[in-house]
């Protein structure tokens, strides 16, 4: 498979991405002839077939999908590594790589960036979202700088850990459901609801953390994008576990209560490369974070005093 090129990754994501050979020669700038010719490399070089030809237009075959899928990492690891050489020869500009999981990025981490970016001016910053596990390799790895992330079972060898933010889990659900306007609900107060989650197996997702029950949950719809949950639970067709970071951003159509249960709380933390200790522009990120973590956690409480208060109206 030593046949796979850039070019042959860029032309097979293109294809799978417009279903053209036609169209994506089209974006790429290139003929058809010239495309029809790369795909055929890369066919080659995985000596199978990357898609079935249609009369109209091409579907990827499930090799197809792998290389793209695969080519979509590749191609992306290598712009970050153009941008990166072409910083380095700007030596005006400074550069801090953070990463961070999804719910951070829905306010802890713009809060943050907003006030630091007052602060520090020069310095630019490079967002990138993601998985934990994920971002905790890249830190590893030396891809970011800092990674904003959900503690980990193990701390990986390597990095320095410095907590941000102790979490609380609410409750989000409809406003004409039962328990809106509660300030706090127990767990057995949500027996029998009927549940959105991002994970099949309550264990993988919030639910997990504070039900300790080894009653069945009603999950009665898997969905991993905030904002395809948060449009189900206004749908009332179900009640979704939110973190606090998350609290600030919902829409008016969502009522919040806290989950009474000890156990309700996720821990956000700022993951570092050990020797990066000393290195101002991170230490002084880190600061502009735990001052924003307090302000996020204001703006859950003053978004839960603002619902009861809507309630005795």
């Amino acid at each position: 498979m030593s046949g796979f090129t850039i070019l042959g990754l860029r032309v097979v994501r293109a294809a799978v991405r417009y279903g053209s050979f036609s169209t994506a020669a089209e974006n790429l700038g290139y003929t058809q002839s010239a495309v029809s010719r790369q795909i055929a490399l890369m066919e080659k070089a995985a000596g199978v077939a990357l898609f079935d030809r249609q009369a109209r237009g091409v579907q990827p075959t499930e090799a197809g999908r792998i290389v793209a899928q695969h080519a979509e990492t590749v191609l992306n690891e290598l712009n970050t590594t153009e941008q990166s050489l072409r910083e380095l020869g700007s030596p005006s500009s400074r550069r801090l790589r953070v990463g961070a999981y999804s719910t951070a990025m829905a306010a802890l981490v713009p809060v943050a960036i907003a006030e630091y970016a007052t602060r520090e001016p020069s310095t630019r910053i490079k967002l990138r979202e993601g998985l934990s596990a994920a971002l905790l390799a890249s830190v590893v790895s030396g891809r970011l700088d800092m990674a904003i992330v959900t503690e980990p079972q193990r701390e990986p060898a390597g990095i320095d850990l410095t907590p941000l933010l102790e979490d609380e889990l609410y409750l989000a659900m409809p406003v004409n459901h039962r328990l809106a306007g509660r300030r706090s609900v127990t767990g057995e107060e949500l027996r029998g609801e009927r549940w959105i989650s991002g994970a099949a197996n309550p264990a993988d997702g919030l639910l997990g953390i504070w039900n300790q029950s080894t009653e069945q949950l009603n999950i009665d719809f898997i969905v991993r994008d905030w904002v395809s949950k948060i449009g189900l639970v206004m749908a009332g067709l179900g009640l979704a576990v939110v973190p606090g970071l998350m609290v600030p951003s919902l829409p008016e159509g969502v009522a919040v209560a806290q989950i009474g249960e000890t156990s309700a709380k996720r821990v956000t933390l700022a993951a570092t490369p050990a020797t990066a200790e000393g290195e101002e522009r991170c230490r002084e990120f880190l600061i502009t974070l735990r001052e924003s973590a307090i302000e996020v956690g204001l703006g859950a409480a003053r978004r839960l005093r603002n619902t009861r208060y809507s309630r005795r109206m």
